[in-house]
């Protein structure tokens, strides 16, 4: 759905070009951390049961790369993005997504990437900031049901690339999820990167949220 979505917002560009299959990607390492003499609570037995069937599969992986403390670094040299993401969260599939992880207790707390082909160069030539972040936020990134609320947007520049970093909160019957995203144009794609927490969660996860939003970058592949 948010891919199809995200379509319709690009396709003024040009036609859209079919992307190739990604490559499949390595699995990383997550560590338990219970101390010594203490019984794993959930959430760590579940950490460690996922180190234990994936560690085989990282021998020689790029991936496997140190971040900086309690995040993991994702990079695909394919499509050319890279971001960090918590340690802890697990690799999971969703239609439409180049790629997701998501906190297996916490499913709100996750983090997706999307592609959809464009033949523009810059993000401005969508509009501004504010103008992008709301279209995005209310049409393409949350369900018709849900009620937005823009707290924000920005611009950000990294390694000469225009970067749109918003947020926004997101307002369902049972819940609201508080987010963050990250739009930018490069090789010939519209990328998004989108993260959040529930809100009632907020306080806790808000400086790891922001360090996902804040290390994704694009690098030209061509």
């Amino acid at each position: 759905m948010q891919q199809t979505q995200t379509r319709a917002f690009v396709q003024a560009a040009a036609p859209l070009r079919p992307r190739p299959a990604a490559a499949a990607r390595a699995a990383p390492v997550v560590v338990c951390t219970a101390q010594r003499g203490e019984a794993p609570t959930r959430r760590q037995a579940l950490q460690l049961a996922t180190s234990l069937a994936v560690a085989p599969l990282l021998a020689g992986s790029a991936q496997a790369a140190k971040g900086p403390k309690g995040f993991v670094p994702v990079k695909d040299t394919q499509d050319g993005y890279s971001f960090l993401y918590p340690f802890g969260w697990q690799e999971v599939s969703v239609d439409g997504q180049d790629v997701v992880y998501k906190d297996v207790i916490e499913p709100l707390e996750s983090v997706s990437v999307s592609l959809v082909p464009t033949e523009k160069a810059d993000v401005r030539e969508f509009g501004d900031a504010k103008e992008v972040a709301f279209t995005l936020a209310d049409k393409v990134l949350t369900a018709p049901s849900q009620e937005i609320a823009l707290l924000g947007a920005s611009e950000r520049v990294d390694n000469g690339r225009l970067y749109y970093d918003f947020e926004f909160t997101a307002k369902s019957r049972g819940y609201t999820r508080h987010a963050l995203a990250s739009v930018t144009v490069g090789n010939g794609k519209f990328y998004t990167l989108l993260t959040g927490a529930n809100e009632k969660r907020w306080g806790r996860m808000k400086d790891k949220i922001s360090t996902v939003v804040k290390s994704f970058a694009v690098e030209d592949r061509y």
